[in-house]
């Protein structure tokens, strides 16, 4: 789900003595500091807002022979994050690296969900199926456990919406997204509001090569998308853009396990996607022929016109003329500029526009891999 749960009160960890909420930041560098965050949690909850009461409620051509939907971009490494970036919570403040397991160890796989900031709301958005997904272990050799999830590096609003800095013309976004491992579960955290079950039952074998697998997936899968963009609710409706989130990290997870010779148990497994829904995009450019010296400076415009209404360190008052201003646009008249592959495009929004559900997404098994991460 777009938004994690962000660092949890300490409470007994499952079984380790650890620390539970300790978590290793698995980028290479560690952020520094709890500092205040960019973009506000009024902006988050908006967010969520906006998706619930939708529910009632050409610049250049796009290139040649787009795919649908636009493939996820992954990159050769992972950049260091820009210090404006900052974050109310701090991602992953401590922890340890995967542990190599003995191969023939026995190693319990959980799948662990939790309504989003159940560390400070309880279970108030489980009631509205908003949900954080992570997967715990368990080593029956050494009794140890441990957590893996991936979340926003900055929150969930700040890999949403970017800030228009007056020094700069083009929209600056703090947008990673990551892997975090530590040792211990919180089984409070996931069991008196959310869920903590079993599902599978693999060797230190298939654990080390999920581990490596991890590594890599993380590298190269660097940016949060918060959004699934598609034609309509309706099944089979064509997918414009998929979203990548903590739900996504769980799935590929799952479907490497699958791949490397897990199996799993027949559990009914669901998942929180936020859904928008447009008419077939129109791809607008990257920052360069955009923002750039010879970009379009009227579409540059209309741009940061649509970001405007999202700027962070709002008053209340501020606050809800923006938020008018959002459902005017999304609404009234059917914008959204989308950031994706760190390009922009245009969606000529549908009813019902934005939508939240909770859907099932069967576990993999070896003859039934998930189609589409």
């Amino acid at each position: 789900m777009p938004g994690s749960s962000g660092p949890r009160p300490s409470r007994g960890s499952g079984g380790s003595g650890s620390t539970c909420g300790s978590r290793l930041m698995a980028p290479a560098a560690r952020q520094r500091g709890a500092a205040l965050e960019r973009t506000p949690w009024r902006w988050d909850l908006a967010l969520l807002g906006l998706t619930a009461a939708s529910a009632v409620s050409q610049a250049s051509r796009e290139p040649a022979g787009r795919q649908w939907p636009v493939p996820y971009k992954r990159f050769s490494f992972r950049p260091e994050s820009d210090p404006y970036c900052q974050a109310q919570y701090t991602f992953c403040p401590t922890g340890s690296g995967i542990p190599a397991m003995k191969a023939d160890d026995v190693i319990e796989v959980f799948r662990l969900q939790a309504p989003v900031w159940e560390f400070k709301y309880g279970g108030l958005l489980g009631h509205v199926k908003i949900m954080h997904d992570a997967i715990g272990f368990r080593s029956t050799g050494t009794g140890r456990n441990y957590t893996m999830e991936w979340y926003e590096l900055f929150q969930l609003g700040n890999c949403t919406f970017p800030h228009l800095r007056p020094e700069m013309n083009a929209p600056f976004w703090c947008n990673q997204g990551a892997a975090c491992f530590f040792e211990g579960i919180d089984d409070a955290h996931w069991k008196e509001n959310g869920t903590m079950v079993l599902v599978a039952t693999i060797s230190g074998n298939i654990f080390n090569k999920m581990a490596k697998w991890v590594k890599q997936d993380n590298e190269t899968g660097i940016y949060y998308e918060t959004w699934t963009v598609q034609a309509s609710p309706e099944k089979g409706a064509e997918t414009w853009f998929e979203s990548y989130d903590c739900s996504k990290f769980v799935l590929r997870t799952y479907k490497r396990l699958a791949e490397l010779g897990a199996d799993f148990k027949k559990v009914e497994t669901n998942y929180t996607r936020i859904f928008l829904y447009s008419g077939e995009p129109t791809y607008l450019g990257n920052e360069t022929s955009i923002f750039g010296p010879v970009g379009n400076k009227t579409l540059a415009l209309a741009i940061k016109k649509f970001y405007y209404p999202f700027k962070p360190h709002l008053s209340i008052k501020e606050f809800l003329v923006s938020l008018l201003q959002v459902f005017d646009a999304v609404m009234i008249r059917r914008e959204f500029f989308l950031f994706y592959n760190f390009e922009y495009w245009f969606l000529p929004m549908k009813f019902p526009f934005i939508k939240i559900t909770y859907e099932e997404i069967p576990l993999p098994n070896r003859d039934r891999p998930h189609s589409s991460l």
